[in-house]
């Protein structure tokens, strides 16, 4: 294997670029793929771990820039969280209602689900301060849409633009049990609310108009609080004031990381890679879903339930992908995963269409826009909708100088494209990976041979 299909390079700003120069006679990919731990689950598990009583142990947890930024914040409110690693990672919880008031602002870096999560908890701690900040990405980023709710618990919070972004400034009080319509699906508002309903007497219930991913219910309940479920309703209902005790918590491989070697091997000639120990949580699986719509070759090997998930190993081969339409109630189960889909379709014969995704307008970049205009700058033919995109597949890409925005999914899906095209593709800020995989690039060299 030549070592320059993969290159990384520094420049003088300190950001890396990464060129991929495919042979001329083409690539494959084989092998088995081990994947970082869910970022959901492990963002949970060290929140979750740290208000408890007593000791909670993790393994398999994430350790890229995002739930470091978790850890940090927790230990300045006194959780006492050892280094991570993915092996094992100690948290001596301080319980419910103890968090102290930190002597500095709290920093999130680019963790949108870190800030969203923490306020919930922040807000309804009596007579305690806080301020929270993030990097220029998450400074940008709407945070109403969880401080609405708060607020409407009786919660005070301070923030630029009409307190809908960070900086913010929180003051903790006792909040009182809601009921809450969402309007849009997401387990960042569900999450907050919940966690925020810890706090409060009463019933705290959450609404949504479609199935959010429940990560946060089924640890909340492995932990000890009492919640229930109606299916029916997309509702779930918190008591307050439970007792959460530490657990052993197992955090399985991130399904969000495995869609980007699911859409490789699914459009490199001749690939087939087995992906081992991925979460195949039903409210995370809209991406094998909609592969499936595609008519990729996937299968699911070695199920099992591991610490109150389900847990595969998933075996894709290349095979011929056709285009479909994405829409309605499986967006909010493959929303981070439509950059590396919008990908995929690029290799599919017809004109997928995928629409209801305008959440993507808001993530760490436009992703929306980002996806259009960096894989329309590689010849794809790729429209942008106001609430998706339109890829018409079939077109030759080529290498080109293209940029992440510091968005680690864009990152991600412009390295899969580049394997298929021809000539040399440079990808700026390629950095921004390490927040969720900070190891893809050295195992997309691994897996790669010619």
């Amino acid at each position: 294997m030549p070592s320059s299909i993969v290159t990384i390079q520094k420049k003088d700003d300190h950001t890396q670029k990464l060129v991929i120069v495919p042979p001329s006679n083409g690539l494959t990919l084989t092998g088995n793929v081990s994947i970082p731990g869910d970022k959901s689950i492990s963002h949970r598990s060290l929140m979750f771990g740290a208000i408890a009583e007593g000791e909670t142990v993790i393994e398999g947890l994430l350790v890229g820039e995002d739930p470091q930024s978790t850890a940090k914040c927790f230990r300045q409110m006194g959780a006492t969280i050892s280094p991570l690693n993915p092996e094992k990672v100690i948290v001596q919880g301080i319980g419910l209602g103890n968090l102290q008031e930190p002597t500095n602002i709290l920093d999130v870096g680019n963790s949108g689900t870190t800030i969203r999560l923490m306020l919930g908890l922040l807000a309804s701690i009596s007579d305690r301060f806080f301020t929270v900040t993030g990097d220029d990405s998450l400074r940008s980023r709407p945070m109403s849409r969880v401080v609405e709710p708060l607020q409407q618990m009786g919660a005070t919070i301070w923030g630029r633009n009409n307190d809908s972004l960070a900086p913010l400034a929180i003051k903790g009080q006792k909040l009182q049990a809601i009921h809450y319509m969402s309007p849009v699906a997401s387990a960042q508002v569900k999450s907050c609310i919940l966690l925020a309903g810890l706090m409060v007497d009463g019933k705290t219930t959450v609404t949504e108009p479609a199935l959010s991913r429940d990560h946060s219910e089924r640890m909340l309940k492995a932990f000890g609080a009492e919640l229930e479920i109606d299916s029916q309703t997309h509702s779930v209902t918190l008591t307050g004031q439970p007792t959460l005790r530490g657990q052993n918590v197992i955090v399985p491989g991130d399904i969000s990381s495995a869609a980007f070697w699911l859409v490789a091997a699914a459009i490199v000639p001749d690939s087939e890679l087995l992906i081992t120990n991925v979460g195949v949580n039903p409210t995370r699986t809209g991406i094998l879903e909609a592969l499936e719509m595609m008519s990729a070759d996937i299968t699911k090997e070695n199920e099992r339930i591991v610490a109150g998930e389900p847990v595969a190993d998933l075996r894709v081969k290349h095979g011929k992908l056709t285009a479909c339409t994405i829409e309605g109630s499986i967006i909010p189960r493959l929303i981070d995963e439509i950059p590396i889909l919008a990908v995929a379709a690029t290799f599919a014969e017809g004109t997928t269409v995928i629409k209801d995704a305008a959440e993507l307008r808001v993530k760490e970049s436009d992703r929306l826009k980002v996806m259009a205009t960096e894989l329309g700058k590689m010849g794809a033919k790729i429209t942008e909708l106001p609430d998706g995109l339109e890829i018409t597949g079939g077109t030759t890409l080529n290498g080109a100088e293209v940029d992440t925005y510091t968005d680690h999914r864009i990152a991600m899906s412009l390295a899969i494209a580049s394997l298929m095209a021809q000539g040399e593709t440079t990808i700026h800020r390629a950095e921004a990976a390490s927040i969720s995989y900070p190891m893809f690039f050295e195992t997309l060299q691994q897996v790669i041979s010619s």
